[in-house]
């Protein structure tokens, strides 16, 4: 049977050291191109492969980040996947994907923790405090994506997230300046602390502008129970809102296409509709619609410094919240102030 070449084999035809070819196959590594070619040719020529499991037991890193996601049906997700996924590649981490189906995900980051992974990320859920304590314990750090753990929790669990708060004031603001009297908003689900902060910002934002939320239903950030809030919120035509706020774009498409085509109403002549996230699908010409953008390449930048600030310490350092800034995107989808020369 052949004899499986091994990086010291690379090394004496190459002429260079086992820490070079070590190197050469590390991505992110200082190595200069000629060395590169020299020891890849080697390899090519030895049939050679780097063992990334025997690699990860040497040096004690597996190299691999542990990624739970619990609402790939929002639009905003995939996305955000794409981007960490090839962010951690060009730093030689890969990632280890696991889907749950509810708002916690001790289960799975307990399976997650039997494979020795370097880090933890959760997107759209969040964990106990007791298991962010046991994380914590075994040095190996958690970032929530998109939300926070409640306050008091125990466990060095950090976190990114964009700005809610404003963003929510920022809609109430911009619908109030459009002339809106009667705003209701659609919220996601209540416990999240997405949806907890852009109602607060938008309830903050009408009572700066002397109004409030006119009718509020319930849209869990799920396509039935969207259409439905939205069915029961325009049930009374001489009672209807003039606009609606909706905690996600998911939800606020599926409350645009009901408006239009159950309920036959002109957006936004009849009633204005602003989401949140930014998701690709806002921007089509079917839908053109006004959300505040959630900036995806900004988040999984912070995401991935944070995890690299935290691997690169031999102890893990307490717990940092970053909130990263969003902006308003106006499309078709809502009334606009009047230009000031308009109103002269």
């Amino acid at each position: 049977m052949k004899t499986q070449a091994t990086s010291l084999d690379v090394a004496r035809l190459a002429g260079v050291s086992q820490s070079a070819v070590s190197r050469c196959f590390t991505a992110g590594a200082s190595v200069s191109d000629a060395m590169r070619n020299k020891v890849q040719e080697a390899a090519r020529k030895l049939g050679y492969q780097p063992n990334a499991h025997a690699r990860s037991l040497i040096t004690g890193r597996s190299r691999i980040i542990g990624l739970v996601l619990s609402a790939l049906e929002n639009l905003y997700y995939p996305a955000v996947l794409e981007r960490l996924a090839k962010r951690l590649q060009q730093d030689g981490y890969h990632l280890l994907i696991f889907i749950g189906d509810n708002a916690n995900s001790d289960d799975l980051v307990e399976e997650i923790l039997q494979y020795n992974v370097d880090g933890i990320v959760l997107g759209a859920t969040t964990l106990s405090s007791a298991l962010a304590q046991r994380c914590a314990d075994a040095s190996i750090p958690v970032v929530l994506f998109n939300r926070i753990m409640a306050s008091g929790s125990a466990g060095a669990v950090s976190s990114v997230r964009s700005d809610n708060v404003g963003g929510g004031r920022d809609i109430a603001r911009f619908l109030v300046a459009g002339g809106h009297q009667r705003i209701a908003y659609i919220a996601g689900r209540e416990d999240s602390s997405t949806n907890l902060e852009r109602e607060r910002g938008f309830r903050d934002g009408l009572a700066e502008l002397g109004q409030r939320i006119y009718a509020r239903a319930i849209g869990n950030y799920d396509v039935d129970q969207a259409r439905q809030a939205a069915l029961d919120l325009f049930a009374n035509a001489a009672d209807r809102p003039d606009a609606v706020f909706v905690a996600g774009d998911l939800m606020a498409i599926v409350v645009l296409d009901t408006l239009r085509h159950e309920l036959g109403l002109a957006v936004p002549q009849d009633v204005s509709v602003v989401g949140f996230d930014n998701v690709p699908q806002a921007a089509w010409a079917s839908y053109e619609l006004t959300t505040f953008e959630q900036p995806v390449q900004p988040m999984v930048e912070a995401t991935v410094e944070l995890l690299q600030s935290y691997l690169r310490q031999a102890q893990t350092p307490p717990s940092r919240n970053l909130v990263v800034p969003g902006q308003l995107i106006i499309r078709q989808s809502a009334r606009q102030s009047a230009p000031r020369s308009c109103l002269l």
